[in-house]
């Protein structure tokens, strides 16, 4: 049997790098996945590669769109076995200049938007008694760059929530655990990855001397999401070729 064989999935940020990725990839495990973006044309391309998906159009800033998106769920299914939070943005500015304005939308979507969706979900995930929450943290909670103070704040709460959730609701028998990337070669990372110099100075700290790929973060939240790890829950599972550990 395929590992999420008869399981139901809802990925967030799904037209992305990562979320393409991971959508694939439970695809081939053989879930029901419902595949959500704030993005309709990147939905459309990703059902042209996997027509047995179902896509929902829906901003996870907007709590009517994610109330909406899981009662459709909870309609089409009367429960939800795996729920992954990986809509994401990125921000990049100095801290003194940093407006309200940025700090709140990235915020809103990296980590108000995994709230929401944990929380709006928790009555669809109590059903099975064997869910599974995995959310998108990041090595940066950890391993800071200049510039990045917003991005870097939103995920360390995104860990932090991640294992306070799991305590809360492990007596429902739902999982919840992270998977905290490092620099992975996406559309997200090509701006400072395509710079040279800044490319060669990240590789040379980092142990294996290579970037993630979206397939790498894919193949940590299938294991996550499966009852591979049935006895896993609160933890971040780091996928950084070695990064977060150099000097």
């Amino acid at each position: 049997m395929s590992r999420l064989e008869g399981r139901t999935a809802l990925v967030t940020g799904a037209g992305g790098g990562i979320g393409r990725s991971i959508v694939n990839c439970f695809a081939q495990a053989g879930a029901v996945i419902v595949a959500n973006d704030c993005d309709g044309t990147r939905l459309a391309e990703l059902a042209k590669e996997q027509p047995d998906i179902i896509t929902y159009e829906a901003d996870v800033t907007r709590l009517e769109d994610v109330q909406a998106m899981v009662a459709n769920v909870g309609e089409r299914f009367g429960r939800l076995d795996v729920l992954v939070n990986n809509a994401g943005v990125p921000s990049r500015s100095d801290f003194r200049h940093l407006s309200d304005e940025d700090w709140a939308g990235v915020m809103e979507v990296n980590l108000q938007g995994t709230v929401r969706c944990m929380r709006e979900s928790l009555d669809l995930l109590k059903v099975p008694g064997d869910a599974a929450i995995v959310n998108m943290g990041s090595i940066m909670e950890m391993r800071h760059v200049r510039q990045l103070s917003a991005y870097a704040a939103s995920k360390a709460a995104v860990g932090a929530l991640t294992r306070s959730v799991a305590m809360e609701y492990a007596s429902f028998g739902i999982r919840v655990n992270a998977v905290t990337p490092g620099y992975v070669e996406t559309a997200m990372t090509k701006t400072v990855l395509r710079n040279e110099a800044m490319r060669e100075a990240l590789l040379s700290r980092t142990p294996l001397q290579r970037f993630a790929e979206p397939d790498d973060i894919a193949q940590a939240t299938l294991f996550l999401a499966s009852g591979e790890a049935k006895s896993i829950t609160g933890q971040c599972l780091i996928v950084d070729a070695g990064a977060s550990v150099a000097l």
